[in-house]
């Protein structure tokens, strides 16, 4: 999965002269919501149901929360959910992390992007990504083909169309968009890209405006902003003002035990996708991930959950006590992290969610 760029080169050249553009009439509505202050985020939407995700997204709000950000694997649908609940909300910025590249196309995508922007204005990031095989494959019947190519061309795509240019996007390796225009998205929606191993990750440093990162080890974080680094460098940009989103997978309890059983039940069968199983061994853990996909292929669920020991979890799960969870935040914080979503583990009810959530109250946190 290389880097790659358009083929030609003088479609390489006016590509990086078209990004350069872009970039440089980035309103500054765009730099307040790329503010760099550390931020904490709940996980939405919390399950499939509208009124809790709206019940959480005013809890959170009146409890000293600054964002809300969205996953989008099927039900329900995280853009429509997005707009839903954007009435409900007076100052949360609402941010996508991640809507896949493959399910829309830019026209639909930008489109979409620009009436949540009008239902939020100034509060709404469009985050996109690949997803990954199970997702786009056993669920959608979707080859997950080229997959930093679909998702730069993606965001150059989209990024055209919300600045209001008619699309001519006609040598593109995997996308073809001519003669598509829209009013331009004001003000300015930005566009992160979520990434995990390294050319990815330099292409969403190079290309967005902010990088979502998801279930990485502690030890593999350092490497990973190396090559936030050199992305931002590529595209002339300075590192520490690109915003780095992560959710982080928080169980509070005492029982650290049963919060790793928890872990190791919701995530062992979660790193058996290709995409991930890669990047845990990326992160050092070679054997962890040979023996988690051996086990899945063996359809062996106790092999495969097996093979993550507590060190592991301990590496990639926020599990612990009130004051543990906490003080694991703040590091990742430290370590170069910006904004923090807190995220249950597993799919759970409201009132088990405000147990995750209540640690990080206004009142009771700060970065």
């Amino acid at each position: 999965m290389g880097f790659l760029f358009l083929q030609g080169q003088s479609s390489r050249v006016d590509l990086s002269v078209e990004v350069m553009r872009l970039s440089a009439a980035r309103s500054s509505s765009v730099m307040e919501v790329m503010s760099l202050e550390k931020r904490v985020a709940v996980t939405l939407p919390l399950n499939q149901s509208l009124q809790d995700t709206i019940d959480l997204v005013q809890w959170a709000e009146s409890n000293g929360y600054r964002d809300g950000w969205f996953s989008d694997p099927g039900a329900p649908d995280g853009l429509a959910m997005a707009a839903a609940i954007a009435a409900h909300t007076q100052t949360l910025r609402i941010g996508m992390a991640i809507v896949p590249v493959y399910t829309r196309t830019p026209t639909v995508l930008a489109a979409m992007a620009d009436v949540i922007g009008q239902a939020l204005p100034g509060r709404f990031v469009l985050g996109l990504g690949s997803s990954s095989q199970t997702i786009m494959q056993a669920f959608n019947g979707i080859d997950l083909e080229k997959p930093l190519t679909r998702v730069k061309e993606t965001a150059i795509v989209v990024r055209s169309i919300l600045a209001g240019e008619k699309t001519s996007f006609t040598d593109m390796q995997t996308l073809y968009s001519r003669g598509y225009k829209q009013d331009p998205s004001t003000p300015t929606i930005p566009i992160y890209i979520a990434a995990l191993r390294p050319k990815m990750i330099e292409m969403a440093a190079e290309y967005g405006d902010g990088v979502i990162f998801n279930l990485w080890p502690r030890s593999a974080l350092p490497k990973m902003m190396e090559h936030v680094k050199v992305g931002a460098e590529r595209a002339g940009k300075d590192w520490r003002d690109i915003e780095i989103v992560n959710r982080a997978m928080v169980h509070v309890t005492d029982d650290k035990e049963e919060g790793r059983a928890l872990f190791r039940s919701h995530f062992a069968p979660y790193f058996s996708n290709p995409v991930y199983n890669r990047f845990l061994e990326w992160c050092g853990y070679p054997d962890v991930a040979a023996e988690i996909r051996e086990g899945w292929a063996a359809r062996d669920r106790e092999r495969t959950t097996g093979a993550f020991s507590n060190e592991v979890i301990d590496e990639i799960g926020v599990i612990g006590s009130t004051s543990e969870v906490q003080e694991r935040i703040r590091e990742d914080a430290n370590a170069g992290i910006t904004t923090t979503i807190v995220s249950p583990i597993g799919r759970v009810e409201l009132d088990v969610a405000y147990q995750t959530f209540e640690p990080f109250r206004g009142d009771r946190f700060e970065l």
